[in-house]
């Protein structure tokens, strides 16, 4: 497959691996969900991990339709890991409320001042060659399926900021560009927390830890994590890069190809540039690439219904092939007309519109709030007004909330 015709258009969804761009398959996800099994093995490569992400962050279903539809089927209460996990990407969302922009650099100083860290990652990396099998194995499932279990992203931020010493920021960045289920504030606020810029101390793991909980060929004998945790503490609080013991083995194989990413839609995908011509006198809801659920049950009947990629956003934060093609794709199912265009463009072109509305999204604020009326999505867990600096605080607080999720 090409990188000038990525993802060509298929009338089935295999180049999606496990994740169809259907609400289908997400309603199917949480049907599958088994809470007792999540509970026990969530740690593990392997574990039952219920794959929701993907369609969390982009809307096709929300937390609360997550949760009610999980406990329909399995009696859960507050303090389950299912629902706690559920409340750390709320948690994160309440960081990027309080903290706006300010979750793209260090909440606080970590184990050594920001200008001790490279601000590239190293080429052996994005090649998946370092000859560390655990890191080379991650980015190899990344690029292959556009996700990566959670402690898998763990340990690749760990190995990337505290052994290679590159900066928390330019390794959220890239992976962000190749992650299905990217969020700017779970992914960047996560790096954070393993720098130990957003927690109150940094996140290690050695070669123990993954042959604890990953599959064979993930295990790390004789590299450079394979050591005591006092000594990968000593090495993280030490300036410099530290070499991998495999000197010169690439452990997994050969180099692999990282995908393009894409400021601007790649080729196949059915977009338009916005249009005052068929908006003028007519109700807009608008579509965007993280409100992919099923359309409000209150819209008039007559309201024209448009998908909007925003190109402002996209040139900051380019996506890989796959994730274009997934959203377009459900975007297409609930969206007629579909515009990519700059924010300024889009304004102009609905002007003429009796009304605009969309759902609220972080993402898109700075370019949709002035001009668009942004409805609140409704929420799991209740509204947290005071800036919470720790999970275990905002979690304090929202569960002495008379709100019950679910």
């Amino acid at each position: 497959m090409s990188d000038n015709q990525p993802l060509a258009q298929h009338s089935d969804f295999s180049d999606f691996a496990d994740f169809a761009p259907t609400l289908e398959a997400a309603l199917a996800r949480i049907a599958a969900v088994r809470p007792a099994d999540y509970a026990r093995s969530r740690n593990a490569i392997e574990g039952a991990v219920s794959q929701l992400s993907p369609y969390i962050t982009h809307g096709f279903v929300s937390l609360s339709e997550v949760l009610a539809g999980v406990a329909a089927r399995h009696p859960l209460d507050r303090q389950h890991k299912f629902v706690f996990e559920l409340g750390w990407r709320a948690y994160f969302r309440h960081v990027w409320l309080h903290r706006g922009s300010g979750i793209l650099t260090s909440l606080h100083e970590g184990l050594l001042p920001d200008q001790q860290y490279a601000t590239v990652v190293p080429a052996d990396l994005r090649q998946g060659c370092t000859g560390v099998n655990v890191i080379d194995q991650a980015v190899r499932t990344l690029y292959a399926t556009g996700t990566l279990h959670n402690h898998a992203r763990m340990w690749l931020a760990s190995y990337l900021v505290h052994i290679r010493k590159v900066h928390w920021r330019a390794g959220a960045d890239w992976l962000y560009g190749h992650l299905l289920d990217g969020d700017l504030a779970s992914n960047h606020l996560s790096w954070q927390w393993v720098a130990g810029t957003g927690s109150n101390k940094p996140y290690l793991f050695n070669a123990d830890n993954v042959a604890r909980y990953a599959p064979t060929a993930w295990h790390s004998p004789g590299s450079v994590i394979d050591t005591s945790y006092e000594e990968l503490d000593r090495m993280a609080r030490q300036p410099g890069r530290h070499a991998d013991r495999v000197d010169g083995q690439h452990a997994t194989g050969s180099v692999c190809s990282e995908p393009t990413l894409y400021a601007a839609p790649p080729t196949g995908l059915a977009l338009t540039a916005p249009s005052a011509e068929i908006v003028k006198g007519r109700d807009v809801w608008l579509v965007h690439p993280w409100s992919l659920g099923a359309l409000p049950s209150n819209l008039p009947a007559d309201t024209l219904v448009i998908g909007v990629f925003v190109a402002d956003f996209h040139r900051d934060w380019p996506w890989n092939a796959r994730r274009w093609h997934f959203v377009h794709r459900r975007m297409a199912e609930i969206a007629n007309v579909r515009w990519h265009g700059e924010a300024a463009a889009l304004s102009a072109a609905l002007q003429s519109a009796r009304s605009v509305r969309c759902l609220e999204e972080p993402h898109l604020a700075p370019w949709l709030n002035p001009w668009v009326q942004c409805e609140v999505a409704p929420t799991l867990f209740a509204a947290v007004e005071q800036r919470c600096d720790s999970f275990s605080q905002w979690w304090t607080r929202v569960s002495r909330d008379k709100k019950k999720p679910g």
